[in-house]
């Protein structure tokens, strides 16, 4: 059985309401998984999918933010650790300094709201963290871009079932 049906099946015990926002809440389907999922198989108006999955997508942002610096510089103290992020952060800031300093939280913003795997607000988290983007900054990019990959995702959503209707 795949993973997304055991992830289902998981979730088949609590309401619809609360499914949906723990979708969103997880690092593999965020608000992308969760709103398709609200909508065509809890049969959630797509108005609450959206809200839903906006406050699901948002509850691990807090945490990320604030524990991703303390986390890393913990593990920073082995020497494997220390490896990882040395190589993380040179690769990164060597590969992307440029459009950050550039476009800043504009960036994130962008990155986030972008409806492709990997990336969503978890990942969002890890470049604020990378970048070095201060706290407040990075939480209002993320939230935007949270917002915008909502829209897209519902939107896209209900174009598909649509178009699957008029198939039918």
């Amino acid at each position: 059985m795949p993973f997304e049906e055991h992830l289902l099946d998981a979730l088949a015990s609590v309401p619809s309401w609360l499914a949906t926002v723990v979708l969103s809440a997880l690092p593999v389907s965020e608000l992308r998984g969760a709103i398709p999922i609200a909508i065509g198989v809890y049969g959630i108006d797509p108005i609450d999918a959206y809200l839903l999955a906006i406050v699901g997508n948002m509850l691990p942002v807090i945490p990320l933010l604030l524990f991703l610096d303390p986390v890393s510089s913990f593990l920073r103290q082995f020497r494997i650790g220390n490896s990882f992020f040395t190589w993380l952060f040179t690769r990164t800031r060597q590969k992307h300094s440029q459009n950050m300093e550039r476009y800043g939280t504009l960036a994130l913003t962008l990155f986030v709201a972008i409806p492709l795997p990997v990336t969503g607000a978890w990942t969002g988290c890890a470049a604020a963290f990378v970048f070095g983007i201060k706290f407040r900054h990075a939480m209002m990019a993320i939230a935007a871009g949270v917002m915008i990959s909502g829209i897209v995702v519902t939107l896209l959503t209900l174009a598909g079932m649509g178009a699957i209707d008029l198939l039918n």
